[in-house]
């Protein structure tokens, strides 16, 4: 029984964040994008020439990784109409969607309120990736 108490006592393990992996296929056009268009930051870049980097925004963290090949085909979006790649959270989305408004971001939806009770929005990247941009709001 000592040993169940041990295991008992001890803390569950806790998952602090997740760090969702975009394809692209030009790196350095997805890093300017996220970079200039949507307020993120580069926290590096890897690769000679590079192929993979991490932008953030707070504590909202997406990794690029480029490919060589079609990222979709030429149907998907027509038929997944809403299929997000990434959904950072924040606790009101709508400054956020008035910034971006502001700076001349397209948007694949406009801030909204979901019937389950989040407010969110989604942009679309250079490789029509969708970000969604999801909180409670007010």
């Amino acid at each position: 029984m000592p040993e169940a108490a041990a295991i008992d006592s001890k803390r569950a393990p806790v998952i602090t964040s997740a760090e969702p992996q975009l394809f692209v296929s030009d790196l350095d056009i997805a890093c300017r994008f996220y970079v200039r268009q949507l307020g993120f930051q580069i926290a590096f870049s890897y690769g000679d020439p590079p192929f993979y980097a991490q932008v953030f925004r707070d504590g909202g963290r997406l990794n690029l990784r480029k490919v060589g090949v079609p990222l979709f085909d030429a149907g998907f979006r027509g038929r997944e109409v809403d299929a997000l790649s990434a959904t950072l959270t924040l606790d009101d989305p709508k400054p956020l969607f008035l910034e971006y408004q502001a700076a001349g971001v397209s948007f694949h939806q406009s801030l909204r309120t979901e019937p389950w009770g989040a407010r969110t929005f989604i942009v679309r990247d250079p490789d029509g990736n969708l970000i969604a941009f999801s909180g409670s709001g007010t």
